[in-house]
């Protein structure tokens, strides 16, 4: 059904650009009323089946940029106050950026935004490749979906028609139910044509995880559950036309930044990714006791030279690739030994399915790694989950909550793999387990949530909060939840003159700075292992907007859009019932010390961290009880930038 509209290779190494580069680069521009931007979001009502083509104005987009600053302020006016997450009125909102579809390295990426389903906060998940370059030719900078479809459905977006405005097709998906995503994007290929890209639910999805992904080119929008917020609309893919992408303004000086960021990218500071990928990052850790295993008890882990990354790339690497258009290359592909099957490996999945439930045979974790992949399933939230499962069924509390024993131990690859397919299923005991590790805590009682490691519902990440005190405050104050990925404050723990195994109240400052470094890549979207390549990403950043724009911009202003868009972020956690215990850490982090490795002994007490947490609301111009000061709203222009965007 075609709805009315009212007025997408690898980079081997460095000597060459894939095919997809040179043809972003030479793609066919369409002069646009602003530079980098199409102008217009794009609503489509799943319920009504209307579609709307709205402007968007330019001051809203100085203000926010583009990824997670506009896909925030959007949220903020089409988001109801108090909607349920998995309502209909709840958006999902698919945001590009002005520097997607230039031949500027690692900007081939998009986000997803939504009220979390895990956290009923806000929830921005980015994803890369060649869906992001289509979704970038279809005429609109960002795509809200509201309304639930009678039935399973997916979308087709196609470049501007003779009016100028995107064309919408609905088409029925019942024959693509309960596919994983990859399946489900090859059976929309085979129909539409290879130029059509797609991103894709999984049967978790369907089946309302609360932490299921979309996936796009072996790609996860992973954390926060935006695969719920899809399969709660009964949207199973959205499909995009390659087309043309807007004019920039200054072509010549973005080519030569083009060429100067991938000179940087292909340096010293990106090696890591080429070489091992994040699955460096596991011996290291386990060595500084930053690495946690079973369940957060202990923070190294003795099988880690199993999974070691140095180890997996001598005797397991098959391949390497890059996203679409990038020059870094970081994916590293694992065979296993008892399959032969390849997949995808990185750090957070190997701690996640590795030393968090105990397991420390490879072919254990590439295996649990394919289920989640088929599933749709995050690896940090299932396997956050998971270890609080085998804990609580070792402390008999699923037993005593009449759940009955979990068919499943620590260390137990195989049988862990089995929970795994019943979470995504909602099977059994599945079916608590795919509310994640706080809601089924709450839910079996007995302290069970005192080792439900997770923030504000959202389980950690691979970084142990006692021996890396920095990003101990970064995880508790995230709007998020604990994600590594909205506050890199490890890196400030890492540096000199810093001891990341003692607390102090000017660990805040330093948090608050990385959470707005990270902001502005997330709001340009550029990856953030081009980071440390950039060197100052105020300045450049400034530098690459100013070239695809025109804008008069400088380094101060991008710190400025960064800090907003932060406030903002905070601001709908406000508005949607933030309180001020919301920014914590699980009970076990703050009451029990660490018992092994170099930081044996070390604590973090509820006083340290909440003398953290001060500097941190100190730093960004909050209250002492979390809320943003008024004069910090005026400053940042929240409410003004709120409302600019296109009412519902």
């Amino acid at each position: 059904m075609a709805l009315p509209v009212a007025s997408g290779a690898a980079v081997a190494d460095g000597a060459w650009l894939d095919s997809n580069l040179r043809a972003s680069s030479a793609a066919r521009r369409v002069r646009t009323p602003l530079p980098g931007y199409w102008g217009r979001v794009l609503h489509v009502d799943l319920s009504g089946g209307g579609v709307d083509a709205l402007p968007l104005d330019e001051e809203l987009l100085r203000a926010t940029v583009g990824g997670a600053g506009l896909g925030a302020a959007l949220l903020h006016r089409w988001c109801p106050r108090g909607a349920d997450p998995l309502a209909p009125e709840a958006p999902v909102i698919l945001v590009t950026s002005p520097l997607l579809g230039t031949p500027l390295t690692t900007t081939s990426k998009y986000t997803i935004v939504a009220k979390s389903p895990l956290t009923g906060f806000a929830t921005d998940s980015l994803s890369s490749s060649f869906f992001a370059l289509a979704l970038k030719g279809t005429g609109a900078d960002a795509i809200v979906i509201t309304g639930r479809a009678e039935h399973p459905v997916w979308l087709e977006v196609a470049g501007p028609g003779t009016d100028g405005a995107p064309r919408v097709t609905v088409h029925d998906a019942r024959e693509l139910r309960g596919l994983p995503a990859p399946d489900a994007d090859r059976a929309i290929r085979t129909r539409l044509g290879r130029r059509v890209r797609v991103a894709a639910i999984g049967p978790a999805g369907e089946r309302l995880v609360r932490f299921a992904t979309v996936s796009n080119d072996g790609r996860h929008a992973g954390r926060g559950g935006v695969g719920a917020a899809w399969g709660a609309k009964n949207l199973k893919a959205v499909a995009a036309h390659r087309g043309s992408y807007p004019a920039v303004a200054e072509p010549e000086e973005l080519a030569a930044l083009a060429r100067d960021v991938r000179q940087r990218s292909l340096g010293p500071a990106t090696a890591k990714y080429r070489t091992l990928g994040t699955t460096a990052n596991l011996a290291l850790f386990n060595r500084l006791a930053a690495l946690p295993s079973w369940n957060f008890r202990r923070s190294t882990f003795p099988g880690a030279e199993h999974l070691a990354g140095e180890r997996l790339a001598a005797e397991r690497r098959v391949r390497r690739r890059s996203c679409a258009g990038c020059t870094v290359g970081c994916e590293h592909v694992f065979r296993s030994v008892h399959t032969g099957t390849a997949r995808r490996l990185e750090y957070e999945t190997l701690f996640a399915l590795g030393p968090l439930v105990g397991v420390d045979d490879p072919d254990a974790v590439l295996a649990a790694a394919e289920v989640c992949d088929r599933l749709g399933m995050d690896t940090i939230s299932a396997g956050g989950t998971v270890a609080w499962a085998l804990e609580a069924d070792e402390r008999g509390l699923l037993e005593a909550a009449g759940l009955g024993r979990l068919d499943a131990r620590f260390g137990e690859g195989a049988a862990i793999a089995r929970v795994l397919e019943a979470i995504g299923a909602r099977r059994g005991i599945g079916d608590l387990l795919a509310e994640g590790s706080l809601r089924a805590a709450r839910t079996v009682g007995g302290g069970a949530e005192s080792f439900a490691m997770q923030v504000k519902g959202m389980e950690l990440p691979g970084y142990e909060p006692r021996s890396l005190q920095t990003m101990a405050v970064g995880l508790a104050v995230s709007s998020r939840g604990a994600c590594h990925n909205r506050s890199s404050a490890y890196e400030a723990d890492f540096s000199p003159g810093v001891d990341r195994l003692t607390a102090g109240r000017e660990r805040g400052r330093l948090a608050a700075e990385s959470e707005d470094r990270s902001a502005l890549l997330d709001v340009l979207i550029v990856c953030k292992f081009l980071r440390r390549a950039l060197g100052d990403v105020y300045d450049d950043g400034a530098r690459m907007l100013a070239a695809v724009t025109g804008w008069d911009v400088d380094a101060a202003e991008m710190q400025a859009v960064a800090e907003r868009v932060v406030n903002l972020r905070k601001a709908f956690s406000l508005r949607e019932g933030w309180r001020r215990e919301d920014d914590t850490l699980p009970g076990r982090i703050l009451t029990e010390a660490l018992p092994d490795g170099v930081a044996a002994g070390t604590r973090l007490t509820r006083e340290d961290l909440d003398a953290m947490i001060g500097g941190y609301y100190e730093a960004r111009g909050w209250t002492a009880d979390g809320e943003i000061a008024a004069a910090t709203r005026e400053r940042l222009g929240l409410r003004r930038i709120a409302g600019l965007t296109p009412p519902p």
